[in-house]
């Protein structure tokens, strides 16, 4: 028994050390490999590797996964016109240089996410602060995310990150300028609306004078060709008289004096003070009739 037990406990050293000179790389991570305190190898592939054991080489994991930073709360960061937004804004990151990353950073990606949300904070400062609301909020704010990937990424590589894309989630007006920014649209809208009536308006009184030009050219257009209607008449009834007077001078004469009569007694209350020799009476019988003439 004495003897097995020294066996046994150099086959478990053996094992242990056996046990320690051997790590798994998995698809996800990448394997930075220390030999007394230095890098000596980066293992990215997976699969199975052998080492010495510790305290001659020991391995540290990476995480090579594509990581996301989002903000817990939004930045306050101004615009060209002095005015304060509160923009929410998230990252996707992964490890491009486990050597460079360790170096940096350690084994842990803390460090690494406060890098990069204080260089997002900064490229966005840059990018925000010569641009207009309407400019981040609408027409611009594509530009504005590339300019922050460029930026991010640029000052990120040295560090053994790539920056894969940056996306602004939420833009929203601070507090203090939301009711004055509620207060302009207003105003907008209220100048939109009086100038919409405004145009109604003259569009109205140019349709009113227009159709009242097309009736009062109707009306002059219907007494043009009443007159011409009624001038063709009296033509007409001229040269019916002037047939008559040459054929019955004396028949036209007595036609011409019921006209008068007609006309003079056309209303009840018409008063006449005429000479009973006169020529109004020429034509009236002894009844007190007109006569007709002799054939």
């Amino acid at each position: 028994m004495q003897r097995l037990f020294p066996a046994l406990v150099a086959l478990a050293v053996i094992v242990g050390l056996l046990l320690s000179s051997v790590f798994i790389v998995r698809e996800r991570d990448a394997a930075l490999v220390f030999a007394l305190g230095e890098v000596r190898g980066t293992i990215t592939t997976p699969g199975l590797y052998f080492k010495l054991p510790p305290p001659f080489e020991n391995v540290v994991f990476l995480d090579k996964r594509l990581q996301t930073i989002e903000t817990k709360d939004p930045e306050r960061i101004q615009t060209a016109e002095k005015k304060n937004l509160l923009i929410d804004s998230y990252v996707k990151w992964r490890i491009s240089d486990p050597r460079l990353f360790y170096v940096t950073f350690g084994a842990t990606d803390r460090g690494a996410v406060e890098r990069l949300q204080a260089q997002i904070r900064d490229a966005l400062n840059a990018s925000v602060n010569v641009r207009t609301v309407k400019e981040v909020v609408s027409t611009e704010r594509d530009a504005i995310m590339r300019e922050v990937l460029t930026a991010v990424e640029a000052r990120a590589r040295p560090l053994g990150v790539e920056v894969i894309d940056v996306r602004l989630r939420r833009i929203d007006f601070a507090p203090e300028i939301s009711e004055s920014v509620y207060r302009r649209m207003e105003a907008e809208r209220t100048q939109e609306a009086n100038r919409l009536r405004a145009t109604g308006a003259a569009e109205s009184e140019r349709i009113r004078a227009e159709a009242e030009r097309q009736r009062e050219e109707l009306l002059a257009d219907a007494y043009a060709q009443a007159q011409a209607i009624r001038g063709q008449g009296d033509g007409e009834a001229a040269a019916i008289y002037s047939d008559s007077y040459g054929k019955n001078p004396e028949f036209y004469r007595f036609y011409r004096s019921l006209e008068a009569y007609r006309s003079a007694f056309s209303q009840q209350s018409d008063t006449l003070v005429i000479s009973p020799d006169s020529d109004f009476f020429k034509y009236w019988g002894k009844q007190g009739s007109p006569a007709a003439p002799a054939n």
